[in-house]
């Protein structure tokens, strides 16, 4: 039987052309060039996603992977440790020291780091494509993670962060109210550091209700005068276990009641990079905090 083929109406016409359009629109959004302000103020324009990615600070590194984008990084910093499966990368220097010669042979498509980097105008001079973030604070996290998922071309970064806020929640639950309210102090590193309030520490400290000594008038990590703990008397210090020892010979510090009470809470170096890191793994910093306020202030109690 022959096949009869009824000709295009005006209407089907007009139809066909809304579709071709609509297609070729769509493309044309897909191929635009993906372009993103970092923390510095300069501006990245790529053409694609990045497929070969360096991240020079270890909470870059681990938002990368939590976006699910682990499989682009080509090389990291050497401090960064989490997850797994970055070890056999090539570790590529830290602060101060960073192999420009290998970043350069391994042909990034974008470099990871702090926006105050020097090593970003080099790196640029290079060719090579740069994004500075600045995260200090838990807003800040949520901003990368916002502008890294228009560098991936993903959608995860709201889910990270929801899923950073759940955790800090269920974790300021497991306190019961005796523990809230106790002053606490945040040793970050021994000369010393301290996680002032308006650090993502001193914003997690702060949800669990816990009363941070160190004002947010400092800074988020000022380095402070040791005098100034002996008189704020806090009752526990939240500190690294390789920095411990170094506290009773401080002068005057064995009378802070947290010392002289033995309420100390100290954290192995792998629990330590998650306390210090404003990365997705906030939402564990809360957990690991509130486990040990919680066991050393229901102690003080039997």
């Amino acid at each position: 039987m022959k096949k009869i083929t009824q000709p295009l109406t005006q209407a089907q016409y007009v139809w066909v052309g809304v579709v071709l359009f609509l297609l070729f629109f769509s493309l044309g959004l897909l191929a635009s060039p993906i372009t993103v302000a970092d923390d510095g103020g300069d501006t990245l324009t790529i053409n694609n996603p990045p497929q070969r990615v360096i991240s020079l600070l270890p909470s870059l590194t681990e938002s990368v992977c939590a976006l699910g984008k682990c499989n682009t990084l080509v090389g990291t910093d050497r401090y960064s440790n989490w997850p797994k499966s970055i070890d056999s990368l090539p570790k590529l220097g830290a602060i101060g020291d960073f192999n420009i010669e290998r970043i350069v042979q391994l042909k990034p498509d974008l470099v990871l780091l702090e926006k105050a980097s020097p090593l970003i105008p080099r790196l640029k001079s290079l060719g090579i494509a740069t994004l500075g973030l600045d995260i200090k604070s838990m807003e800040d996290e949520h901003r990368a993670l916002q502008k890294l998922d228009l560098v991936f071309a993903t959608t995860q970064g709201q889910r990270v962060w929801d899923q950073i806020q759940m955790q800090i929640v269920r974790s300021a639950k497991q306190l019961p109210a005796s523990p809230k309210n106790i002053s606490v102090y945040f040793e970050v590193n021994p000369a010393p550091y301290a996680a002032g309030r308006s650090s993502f520490i001193g914003e997690i400290l702060n949800r669990l209700g816990l009363m941070n000594i160190i004002p947010a008038s400092l800074g988020p990590f000022p380095k402070i005068n040791p005098e100034f703990v002996v008189k704020a008397r806090p009752q526990v210090i939240l500190i690294s276990e390789t920095q411990v020892s170094q506290l009773k010979k401080r002068p005057g510090w064995s009378t802070i009641p947290a010392i002289s009470q033995n309420k100390i809470c100290t954290f192995t170096p792998e629990e330590n990079d998650i306390l210090v890191r404003p990365g997705p793994r906030m939402g564990e910093a809360a957990f690991i905090i509130s486990e040990c306020i919680q066991k050393k202030m229901s102690s003080s109690q039997q």
